[in-house]
């Protein structure tokens, strides 16, 4: 190689090296809807202050919206597809209205049909004996319950669900980990961000049913 190449040729790595002096762009944040800044914003007139969701961490199709759905079941029913991470309230004319959820271990140990046996605003939460035995440091002070706010895992509404009279252990309930909406998590039965629980709530009486549709053995947690 001469000596006019090699030099060429060092300057050209160098080159290949050296800054342009440009900093990268950072990518565009996805827009997100005004409908849904106001679906999601901060709640103040609660018992306990909910936050606004932070809506980047959560994927647009999981959140609030109605939509077309083919189903014999009646108006009013609580249809819960865990393998899809939705829940649906079927409406009139094949629609229903959507939301997306985050399915917790318990949410996987039920399925076919209960009613809504009750339903609590800000509701207490006690650990199940299992939890108690399998964690005793951590659940075994919350043998007496968990005192409603912003910490407690149900978050500000819970729906209870039983079958034939007999309380099912299984919830619908809220989330401050807005994270976990669309996934499969390690605790919890039926998670929903919590405008949209509260919203739910204020739309399901007492004694509505629900089908819990599981048909997902390959849902790890």
């Amino acid at each position: 190689m001469s000596r006019r190449v090699f030099v060429l040729s060092a300057a050209s790595a160098l080159a290949g090296c050296a800054s342009t002096g440009q900093r990268p762009q950072p990518a565009p944040k996805p827009e997100i809807p005004p409908q849904y800044l106001s679906m999601y914003a901060p709640i103040r007139d609660e018992p306990f202050p909910i936050d606004a969701v932070d809506l980047t961490k959560v994927d647009p199709a999981f959140l609030r919206q109605e939509v077309a759905y083919a189903t014999t079941e009646p108006p009013g029913t609580i249809v819960v597809d865990t393998r899809a991470r939705f829940l649906y309230l079927v409406r009139e004319n094949g629609r229903a209205l959507r939301y997306g959820i985050g399915v917790g271990k318990a949410g996987l140990e039920f399925e076919g049909e209960a009613v809504v046996q009750y339903k609590r605003k800000w509701p207490r939460w006690t650990p199940t004996q299992s939890m108690i035995e399998r964690e005793p440091e951590r659940y075994g002070p919350l043998a007496g319950g968990m005192e409603p706010g912003v910490r407690n895992p149900l978050g500000p509404r819970a729906l209870y669900l039983f079958k034939d009279g007999v309380d099912t252990l299984y919830r619908i309930h809220g989330t401050t980990e807005d994270w976990s909406i669309g996934r499969a998590v390690s605790s919890g039965c039926i998670r929903l961000l919590n405008q949209d629980i509260i919203d739910l709530y204020d739309r399901v009486p007492a004694g509505a049913r629900v089908v819990v549709l599981q048909h997902n053995p390959e849902l790890a947690v």
